[in-house]
């Protein structure tokens, strides 16, 4: 028999049960409303900053610029001198996620475990990337050079080591580079012939005593020294780029004997020093990049980047990926290595007398004038500006030392960190410091 009161009860009870899980589903629904009206903004990505850390030679604000311009992530930029940032590199990985120097600071890199492998599956136009950076040799018929060729390290090895048997890891992205000698005022001294009668034994004679300014960095000046010092007679190396410590020793004691005789008016620590110490008459010839080369002549200080019968000195741009550098930034840093290969880069630094790796990309961005000036060997028809927009070749000019294969084809000897580096940097500075 069915009680009344008990079965309102009872229809009372599940209207209130009722009602509080609709109240409960109602506010569990409202917060999924309200997190859904502010999903974009909690979950969007933001904007990934890349920095970058390496030397002025490209860390320049016209390609910060573009690149952040291109890619429309932010970029910052760490540039340095050569010891600082490979000491701030070795024993700070997480300082950086991207790192551009040369060849010579990748063993001390590699070694010190703060790079990480590149994975060439990513990168664009690897496959365009030429024979130079891979074999060595820009022709078959070319010189390799004594020394850390590109491609000795460029492959990381089944092992873990650095070599030359392609595996899809690579140790760096190959891209700027070119061959270095030194540039002398043509207003002080008479302009020489390429190949035949310039030679790196300049840098150490006598007539030039007084006016002689050298790069201030242990693994580039000294082999700047080196070649001049053999090649006017001083001393023989069995392998420049491994010289052992009594080479070294005997190295260093004739340029003391050198200094003490004040010959060298200065050592400089980056380009813009370079070029004050020729613009201001301090000296008449010098360790020169290409870039300082360029700007003086804009400034219509008649500067000849010297070809010579030795060989250059080459070095080869890296760009390296930090141990640290993980997730989207990583996915950033990979564009930012495809892009300095996509063109643009290319022939900007075209401009300043600078090859890229994979130079038919940037081809299209030069006039050919342009191209044929700097990578042809050919006159310049008109006059050319440089990335400063001044006037750095006048019409009639021919690049010295030729064609972008003859000049790569010449090569003495590559930036190397020697076995004995330890050794010949303690030589180093007591050399700058007595």
């Amino acid at each position: 028999m069915n009680n009344p009161e008990a079965s309102t009860q009872r229809t009372q009870e599940n209207i209130s049960g009722d009602r509080r899980d609709f109240i409960k589903k109602s506010g569990v629904l409202a917060g999924l409303s309200v997190l859904s009206s502010k999903a974009p903004f909690v979950f969007a990505r933001t904007t990934p900053t890349l920095r970058v850390m390496g030397t002025h030679v490209t860390l320049q604000e016209e390609i910060r610029q573009q690149a952040m311009a291109d890619l429309g992530i932010n970029i910052v930029f760490e540039p340095g001198g050569e010891a600082e940032l490979i000491q701030k590199a070795t024993t700070q990985p997480g300082s950086f996620d991207i790192y551009e120097q040369w060849t010579d600071s990748i063993r001390q890199l590699w070694q010190a475990s703060v790079i990480q492998p590149i994975d060439t599956d990513r990168l664009s136009y690897w496959d365009e990337i030429n024979a130079l950076s891979k074999t060595g040799k820009i022709v078959p018929e070319a010189n390799i050079g004594l020394g850390d060729a590109p491609h000795k390290i460029l492959n990381i090895q089944s092992d873990g080591s650095l070599g030359t048997e392609f595996t899809g890891k690579i140790s760096f992205l190959p891209y700027v580079h070119n061959v270095d000698s030194f540039g002398y005022n043509t207003n002080a001294i008479k302009k020489g012939i390429p190949y035949e009668t310039e030679s790196w034994s300049w840098l150490l004679d006598e007539q030039y005593r007084g006016k002689v300014g050298i790069v201030n960095s242990p693994t580039i000046g000294i082999f700047d020294l080196a070649l001049a010092a053999e090649s006017k007679g001083l001393i023989n190396f069995n392998d420049m780029s491994d010289m052992t410590q009594t080479e070294i020793d005997g190295l260093f004691s004739i340029l003391l004997d050198f200094k003490k005789q004040h010959h060298f008016a200065g050592f400089w620590n980056s380009v813009p020093q370079s070029i004050d110490y020729m613009r201001q008459g301090r000296v008449h010839l010098e360790s020169m990049f290409s870039p300082a080369v360029s700007a003086l002549n804009g400034d219509g200080i008649p500067v000849t980047y010297a070809a010579p019968r030795e060989g250059y000195r080459a070095w080869h741009g890296v760009m390296c990926l930090s141990s640290e550098c993980q997730g989207y930034v990583k996915d950033a840093a990979y564009d930012y290595m495809n892009w300095w290969l996509s063109g643009w880069a290319g022939a900007y630094v075209a401009r300043q007398g600078y090859y890229i790796s994979n130079p038919e990309r940037s081809k299209p961005l030069l006039d050919k004038n342009e191209w044929d000036y700097w990578y042809e060997g050919k006159e310049a028809t008109a006059d050319l500006k440089g990335t400063d927009g001044k006037i750095s070749v006048k019409a009639g000019d021919i690049r010295t030392g030729g064609a972008y294969t003859t000049r790569l084809s010449n090569i003495a000897v590559w930036n190397t960190v020697m076995p004995n580096y330890d050794y010949s940097l303690q030589k180093w500075y007591e050399f700058l410091l007595a």
